[in-house]
């Protein structure tokens, strides 16, 4: 990867395997000499789940064209967001304009532990185990930004130094390896225990109780 912005091909963006959500839909108004001219903005975040993301905003007099303009530009331009496994390779916290967010890698099966802007560009991206706080302003698309731009980041750090990152086949056959020799060793280590014998029954004689007759005698 020479560039962690990849510009998808005409048939890329017009496919129908791109996720797209909503973020903030907000209303704007311009002064002209005719008047004010009302409009909307959308923020859209687009993306495959299989590690590319995009964010675009679109703007319009109406939502739904603006969400299809938002769409479109998000498709132009995405990122190629690189993970070990099923997480992010490394932590990084990243400030642009009013939003301040942390990323952080999380163990597998943790699940995406995220706000609501962070989760939506996560989910996007197909990351599944990730931790994150949003530390700067709650405005959404601030966060949404600087949540992009500490994936592009990311990308940026892993392409400059070169590290190697594993894919999620390549985790699930190694833990299957080590269950795997796990178990054969538990098989070695594992001794039988030998049952004793039960020890035999001791004949219990009865004692026999002397009559009357016999203690008179014996007096």
């Amino acid at each position: 990867m020479t560039d962690a912005i990849r510009t998808l091909s005409a048939a890329d963006r017009n496919s129908n395997e791109f996720e797209e959500k909503v973020i903030q839909i907000a209303r704007v108004s311009k002064k002209t000499k005719g008047g004010n001219k009302m409009g909307f903005s959308v923020l859209m975040v687009v993306g495959d789940k299989k590690g590319k993301v995009g964010v675009g905003l679109g703007k319009a007099h109406d939502v739904i064209s603006a969400m299809k303009k938002g769409i479109k530009k998000a498709k132009k331009k995405m990122i190629d967001v690189p993970m070990d496994g099923t997480t992010i390779p490394f932590s990084i916290v990243v400030k642009l304009g009013a939003g301040r967010i942390m990323l952080k890698p999380a163990p597998k099966g943790s699940g995406v532990i995220a706000g609501g802007p962070i989760r939506a560009v996560v989910d996007a991206a197909g990351i599944r185990d990730i931790s994150s706080k949003i530390l700067g302003s709650d405005n959404q698309a601030s966060s949404v930004y600087a949540t992009f731009e500490a994936l592009k980041r990311i990308a940026k750090i892993v392409n400059i130094k070169g590290i190697k990152l594993k894919s999620i086949a390549e985790i699930e056959r190694e833990e299957e390896a080590k269950l795997k020799e796990l178990q054969a060793k538990a098989k070695q280590t594992a001794k039988v225990v030998p049952i004793k014998a039960a020890a035999p029954d001791k004949k219990v004689t009865a004692v026999k109780k002397p009559t009357k007759k016999e203690v008179r005698n014996k007096k």
